[in-house]
């Protein structure tokens, strides 16, 4: 079984990536803010599931076939990339700040929790994190080797949920403060859509490593 030593370690480093701003967190973001904190956390549990795929699907060795059949892994770099360019569209030329609340039609909770599924899965992060992170922090001497890859994986994905949760409040706040005080939502808007097509680049760009 997992270890104390093998917990905590593993435990402050999903902290830190969690805490690394990409396309989960800004989607959260995105979603708190138009429809309210409710919409952020069904969208939350939609990101949750993606993580425990990712997660079973590393730990019985599935996601190794991913990243080493080229054509998988790129088409699923490029779907994510080419989804953060669509939001920094929305972004730029929806009209209004993304930390601005909208008076829009709400979306049904299915699709709130399909696009926070979607938004997970199209991160070729994610599958990298589970396939090179996973495998440090699992000794195959103490045996049960898939309950420590999914006890460590759960380790993560709490981690992840708790810290998203304090992000959808916060958003949820930032959009009241930002409500008061009209001259930043333009800067806001521009600021997020210059982020959005940043990570989409980036993601571009690192190709497979």
């Amino acid at each position: 079984m997992v270890t104390f030593s093998q917990l905590l370690p593993f435990a402050a480093i999903a902290l830190g990536l969690v805490l690394t701003p990409g396309p989960n967190m800004i989607y959260l973001i995105s979603r708190s803010l138009c429809q309210g904190r409710k919409a952020g956390y069904i969208s939350l549990t939609g990101v949750a599931l993606g993580f425990v795929f990712y997660m079973v699907c590393a730990a019985l060795g599935i996601t190794a076939l991913i990243m080493a059949v080229p054509l998988a892994y790129e088409a699923l770099r490029v779907a994510g990339a080419c989804y953060l360019l669509y939001m920094a569209w929305q972004a730029i030329f929806g009209g209004k700040s993304p930390f601005q609340l909208r008076d829009l039609p709400p979306d049904s909770s299915r699709k709130l929790f399909t696009m926070g599924l979607l938004t997970n899965l199209l991160n070729p992060k994610t599958a990298v994190i589970y396939l090179t992170l996973l495998p440090q922090f699992i000794k195959p001497e103490q045996g049960h080797v898939l309950s420590q890859s999914l006890l460590l994986g759960s380790a993560q994905i709490v981690t992840s949920m708790l810290v998203n949760s304090l992000i959808i409040f916060a958003a949820g706040t930032i959009a009241g403060f930002l409500a008061q005080r009209p001259a930043w939502q333009k800067l806001q808007r521009w600021l997020m859509g210059t982020v959005l097509t940043g990570l989409a680049v980036r993601m571009m760009v690192e190709g497979r490593k």
